[in-house]
């Protein structure tokens, strides 16, 4: 897993710190790993990531194409707090087998498994095939599903664990919670049936509409991001003929 950076984050104020900016409870690390996100103040995406404890410090292992971002806009955050942010050269593994030693589960969905941080000499995976594991269970992934534009409940987020409703005040949660306790989803990600092939990012044409977009596909099945008023029987992605999984679909 090359494609993933982790933070080191200390100092007295560090936990106050992160429970005012991220989605979900700091309290929980000592549960195990967390997951969340960190969102603008419109409610948008800014990163999704893990954070765990080691010692007197959290980690926060994060995709490479949200590091850069998170970093500098958590170091524009702390402001006077005693916090400090640094890069670690730590390497992350994960697996699907028995959890190893010092390895803690993903809080996302017991499907995938377990996750380590080691040194840059670790083997970084065993050979499991993610996107499929990812497709079955529709969990997204940064980058394709996970986005600048993504607004997190359309993501999944509450069943993925990575929201607290009862916590207080964070960056963005105005916005997540109003369209948590107000209003229906009109949008989200959904599991489809694909047959045919279409690109990664292809736009989802019904009665000569854009109804959505299809993302990771795995098998016959894939990822679409949908608006649920527009789902219809008539699909169609580039090639592809894309249409709604049952869910006694596998």
């Amino acid at each position: 897993m090359n494609d993933r950076h982790v933070f080191q984050i200390d100092g007295s104020d560090s936990e106050a710190f992160l429970q005012g900016l991220i989605t979900n409870d700091i309290q929980k690390l000592d549960q195990g790993l967390m997951y969340a996100a960190l969102l603008t103040p419109q409610g948008k995406l800014i990163a999704d990531f893990f954070l765990s404890r080691l010692k007197n410090a959290i980690l926060i292992d994060v995709a490479a194409c949200f590091a850069d971002t998170l970093f500098a806009r958590l170091q524009m955050y702390k402001l006077r707090s005693d916090v400090n942010i640094s890069k670690t050269d730590l390497r992350v593994k994960r697996g699907t087998g028995p959890c190893p030693k010092h390895a803690v589960a993903d809080c996302r969905h017991p499907a995938l498994g377990w996750r380590q941080f080691g040194s840059t000499t670790a083997t970084d995976d065993d050979g499991t095939d993610w996107d499929d594991i990812r497709v079955t269970h529709l969990i997204p992934e940064s980058g394709i599903e996970l986005t600048e534009d993504t607004y997190i409940l359309e993501a999944g987020f509450e069943a993925l664990n990575g929201v607290d409703f009862k916590k207080g005040c964070y960056v963005g949660q105005e916005v997540t919670a109003r369209m948590h306790h107000k209003t229906d989803l009109r949008k989200g990600l959904r599991r489809v049936k694909v047959r045919g092939k279409a690109p990664v990012g292809t736009s989802i044409i019904a009665d000569g509409k854009t109804v959505g977009t299809l993302y990771s596909q795995s098998r016959s099945f894939g990822i679409a991001h949908l608006r649920f008023q527009h789902i219809a029987s008539n699909m169609v992605a580039s090639e592809a003929v894309v249409n709604i999984v049952e869910n006694d679909e596998v």
